[in-house]
């Protein structure tokens, strides 16, 4: 229980993520119910710019947790960054929507 409330990935350096991510990815196989758990992961994989990894650990949260508005916001906000990272305007005349984000 201590280890997980040490873990704060706002105050992760950039060496310390790894290690910090090793230790996350125990403490969830240990309990895997956790929601936070998995924001804290999410965050720190948001900070690795490994957007992909972060909406699946926001959206397993939100499974745990539905009501979690905080989670919500941050896995649409990290969509909007995939949807403008990603635009491709020759491969879909259409580009108001993008099939792969929908």
């Amino acid at each position: 229980m201590k280890a997980e409330k040490n873990i704060n990935p706002e105050k992760e350096k950039a060496s310390d993520i790894k290690v910090t991510l090793e230790k996350l990815h125990q403490l969830i196989a240990e309990r895997p119910s956790k929601a936070d758990l998995y924001c804290k992961r999410a965050e720190l994989y948001f900070q690795m710019n490994d957007l992909g990894k972060a909406v699946n650990d926001y959206k397993k949260a939100l499974e745990i947790n539905p009501q979690n508005k905080e989670v919500s916001g941050k896995i649409e906000f990290i969509t909007t960054i995939l949807r403008y990272q990603n635009t491709d305007i020759y491969a879909n005349p259409n580009t108001d929507m993008d099939p792969w984000l929908e």
